[in-house]
């Protein structure tokens, strides 16, 4: 019984650990390099990358994050090439500083994603007067009376934030050994405003060598 529930362990092991290998992650890569906005070289590899701010790229259709930056990157090779990927390879650098804003897990860009086309469900019985309080007119009832803090803001049910969270995981960079070409999404904490970056540098350090992608 010990023998055969070792054995089922081990299975059921090696099986999630192909699962993780083969799940698949990050976009698409472009047909070359040059089809991304800025190009440069470490190595044998050339690496391509595009700013999209708050904007989050995948296929589902449009996604922000407030208080993070991205860049979708895209890694190239000659054929057969493979490459160890990690997204603490990468580095953001704003506006000349000296210290670049290192590359976040995707996780923790997750917290705060959201849908800028959605809207929450108008609340029941919105535009009433709440028991029977007098209103002061122009607006209807619920008016918030003078030094009352202001309405939170809604939040999206559960299940939807979730959905958003998988998509931008599904986008995120691809890591470990992987076969060339591979692209996704990289995160960096900025929450200024994307009109606010005047110069932005991506700046890779990794197993195929050093290099600066000038994005802005």
């Amino acid at each position: 019984m010990q023998v055969t529930a070792r054995v089922t362990a081990f299975v059921l092991a090696s099986a999630m650990a192909t699962w993780a290998q083969t799940e698949q992650h990050g976009l698409p890569a472009r047909a070359s390099a040059a089809d991304y906005q800025s190009q440069a070289a470490a190595g044998k590899v050339t690496i391509a990358a595009e700013f999209t701010g708050h904007a989050v790229p995948n296929d589902q259709g449009p996604l922000q994050i407030e208080d993070f930056v991205v860049v979708e990157v895209a890694l190239y090779g000659a054929s057969g090439e493979r490459l160890v990927i990690a997204a603490t390879d990468f580095s953001l650098r704003i506006g000349g500083r000296k210290a670049p804003l290192p590359s976040q897990p995707w996780g923790l860009a997750a917290k705060n994603v959201k849908d800028p086309e959605w809207a929450p469900p108008e609340a029941a019985g919105e535009g009433k007067p709440k028991g029977g309080g007098l209103t002061t007119g122009g607006g209807g009832g619920n008016q918030r009376q003078p030094g009352e803090p202001p309405p939170l803001p809604p939040k999206p049910p559960i299940e939807l934030l979730r959905s958003w969270q998988q998509r931008l995981r599904k986008a995120a960079l691809p890591e470990g050994d992987r076969a060339l070409p591979q692209a996704g999404l990289l995160f960096f904490p900025y929450s200024g405003k994307d009109e606010s970056i005047r110069s932005a540098e991506l700046v890779y350090e990794g197993p195929a060598g050093k290099a600066t992608v000038t994005l802005r």
